[in-house]
């Protein structure tokens, strides 16, 4: 099956005081604000992200990690554990996404990887998997160790999208408030991302800073129909840069559900057969967009039948459409099936 996507890049009046700056929904894959987006810097401990969703997919979060001496080359940020505290690795994530605990970070890196240094090779491989062609990660949490993080507003987006569809991912980076005990400590972490607190369309994200970097956020939201990621790299207003842009974008745009995957009724010469669409497509449309949307479909044979989706002459989607050879269903065998019983 073959998908293509046409990212738009709409040139939205926005006053910015990011260098990098973008706005991206997540199901569609549309670039709804762009500025600067491939130009690569530090991006501080929006890097936790990855290090984040590795621990999610090892399906290892609720086994407990014993603290040992990596945590000792932790500074800045931290949670403050201890050599030899028992966590599990699932509030270690928390202490990560919620406190920014760089100390966390290590450990999280020497449980999964065995190793920081193997770590960070999963970070970079993940990184291609999904295509974050412009991104070399070098710790796991955004310090400016052995040249920091370097990405860009696009690769951020792109992964923030990659991660948010893991649940554990989902749960954690939107929890306002978490406890934990343990052998050693009592702890109770609030959230830093103050969108979660004072945007009610908020659904996670994560805050960075280093004196290199400067301030790096990410953030996510729902409404109308868009689940939608703001990355701002460099941006000293950028708490109130997201909101300002989630607003506009939530009353300029909304999410269509264009085409719905499974049986579709369409003509058919044929009244034996149905048609089944193999893959469902929802888009972001402005009011002035909507109007034209064009769905074409090719099923003319047996094989390659497809449908297309065009917004004007943009080919945004395709996906390749099946016809359903269904029995024909005489009168005899309806009465023998309203009442039960065997009939040839």
């Amino acid at each position: 099956m073959k998908k293509i996507i046409i990212l738009f890049l709409l040139l939205i009046p926005f006053n910015v005081s990011g260098l990098s700056m973008i706005a991206y929904e997540m199901n569609s894959g549309r670039v709804l604000y762009s500025n600067n987006v491939d130009e690569q810097r530090s991006v501080a401990s929006i890097s936790k992200i990855m290090t984040a969703i590795i621990a999610c997919e090892s399906g290892k979060l609720d086994d407990m990690v014993v603290i040992g001496d990596e945590i000792n080359k932790s500074y800045g940020s931290g949670i403050y554990i201890s050599k030899d505290e028992e966590m599990s690795l699932r509030n270690l994530v928390y202490g990560l996404m919620l406190r920014s605990g760089n100390d966390a970070s290590y450990s999280i890196a020497k449980y999964i990887g065995g190793s920081v240094d193997n770590f960070v090779d999963m970070m970079n491989l993940k990184a291609k998997e999904i295509g974050m062609n412009n991104t070399i990660f070098n710790n796991p949490n955004g310090l400016e160790d052995n040249g920091g993080n370097i990405s860009t507003a696009y690769d951020m987006a792109i992964l923030t999208s990659y991660a948010m569809k893991n649940e554990d991912y989902r749960v954690i980076t939107s929890t306002k408030k978490h406890t934990v005990k343990t052998n050693k400590n009592y702890y109770s972490w609030v959230n830093k991302n103050k969108l979660l607190f004072n945007y009610k369309y908020t659904t996670g994200g994560k805050t960075g800073f280093t004196e290199k970097a400067r301030r790096t956020l990410v953030t996510t939201a729902s409404n109308s129909n868009m689940d939608i990621v703001i990355v701002t790299l460099n941006d000293g207003n950028d708490f109130n840069d997201h909101v300002n842009m989630y607003n506009k974008l939530f009353s300029e745009y909304k999410g269509y559900n264009i085409l719905k995957k499974g049986n579709i009724d369409i003509f058919n010469k044929d009244n034996n057969t149905s048609i089944y669409i193999e893959d469902g497509f929802k888009y972001p449309l402005s009011n002035n967009e909507k109007d034209n949307i064009y769905i074409k479909y090719n099923i003319d044979n047996d094989l390659d039948n497809k449908v297309f989706v065009y917004l004007d002459d943009k080919l945004l989607f395709e996906s390749n459409v099946y016809k359903i050879y269904n029995e024909k269903v005489t009168l005899l065998k309806k009465i023998c099936k309203f009442f039960k019983i065997k009939c040839k």
